[in-house]
């Protein structure tokens, strides 16, 4: 069979025609057919309740598109967290083969190694368009896979929430003092930070946030932003709510593959997935973007007080931000040489997009 391999990162549309294309009969002669590529059913786990329909819509772009770019030949179920594996478990359950792929935050596993963060988002690190940007062109998802592999896997961002919230609170903080022996879920180097200054962080699946915090079992939650937070009813659980999510500027969402499923599919499937996975990653974007806007006015509407985080908790969580990275990179050479590759890119990135982005933002947006 004549294989079309698709070229990476082009405009959505053009790939996924190509996509199509490369698994027609006209495009690949007489001799092939439709009826020559397997029949292939795969399992999804997920980190995400169902009722999230844009965070977990994500795992649902990719197997609808998956579906339809090969006549529903290569097929994938999605799964909400808990009905096949804990949210919190979606790679192991990959890296094992109990499922095939899983869509997921890679940053929940830093428990296996700290620099899987990279891969989601870390503390005063890139915005979504950023993260794009290093994952695809800035060597950010070859770095990314080289680490993966060591669990038996192959990852493609698959999302992006945007710049989050800064989280969910019953009472209002304004020093770094208010912080010491709060108790809030938060996940990935966030939490870590949070922690060096006080916090007692927890790390809970967002199908439980909000009992958590209704019952006192929590005193502060982050998720993602207005509308998913809305969803979750966090607002009837606290009134405070903080902005910046400086912890996570643009947050990357992963499609995980059991390395040895991925090597078992035909080319044009494997392109076909990555094509899906492509799609997912903007369209999320796109769509929280719009999403965010109207929620946070409901919001507001309803009583939430919206407060910026105070100017010395925000440097104190750059400073111990940036030490925390200076520590893991002395002791794990892993995490050292993406994170050198990443800083390095990060500060080039920032001197380039406060020429562009920042300063025409600043001159034509208000202040809130």
């Amino acid at each position: 069979m004549k294989r079309r391999k698709l070229i990476g990162h082009g405009a959505i549309g053009a790939l996924s025609a190509a996509a199509a294309t490369a698994c027609s009969p006209a495009a690949q002669g007489p001799a092939a057919s439709r009826d020559s590529l397997p029949r292939i059913r795969w399992n999804m786990a997920t980190s995400w309740p169902a009722s999230l329909d844009t965070i977990y819509g994500g795992a649902q772009t990719i197997a609808r598109r998956v579906a339809e770019m090969t006549d529903n030949r290569f097929e994938i179920r999605p799964y909400p967290a808990g009905e096949l594996v804990p949210g919190l478990q979606v790679l192991d359950a990959v890296q094992s083969g109990t499922v095939q792929c899983g869509h997921t935050a890679s940053y929940y596993y830093i428990g296996k190694n700290p620099a899987l963060a990279f891969a989601t988002s870390v503390p005063f690190g890139l915005n979504a368009q950023q993260q794009n940007a290093w994952l695809y062109h800035g060597g950010g998802l070859e770095a990314m896979q080289r680490l993966y592999s060591d669990f038996n896997i192959i990852n493609f961002p698959a999302g992006n929430t945007g710049v989050q919230m800064g989280g969910w609170f019953k009472r209002q903080i304004n020093s770094v003092r208010d912080l010491n022996g709060l108790k809030m879920r938060i996940p990935g180097l966030g939490g870590q930070v949070m922690e060096k200054l006080g916090v007692n962080v927890q790390v809970l699946p967002g199908g439980e946030i909000f009992l958590a915090l209704e019952r006192g079992a929590i005193d502060a939650a982050e998720w993602v932003g207005p509308y998913d937070d809305l969803k979750l009813g966090l607002n009837k659980a606290a009134q405070f709510y903080y902005y910046p999510g400086w912890w996570e500027p643009g947050p990357t969402l992963d499609v995980l593959v059991n390395q040895a499923q991925w090597n078992q599919l035909p080319q044009d499937y494997q392109e076909i997935f990555k094509t899906a996975a492509y799609e997912a990653n903007l369209n999320m974007l796109a769509q929280y973007e719009v999403l965010n806007r109207e929620a946070l006015a409901t919001l507001k509407a309803g009583g939430t007080q919206l407060l910026p985080y105070s100017q010395e908790i925000i440097d104190a969580a750059k400073k111990v931000t940036f030490d925390l990275y200076a520590e893991s990179a002395s002791q794990d050479a892993t995490f050292r040489g993406i994170y050198e590759q990443w800083n390095t890119f990060r500060e080039e990135m920032y001197q380039w997009t406060a020429i562009t982005e920042l300063s025409y933002s600043n001159f034509v947006i208000p202040k809130p």
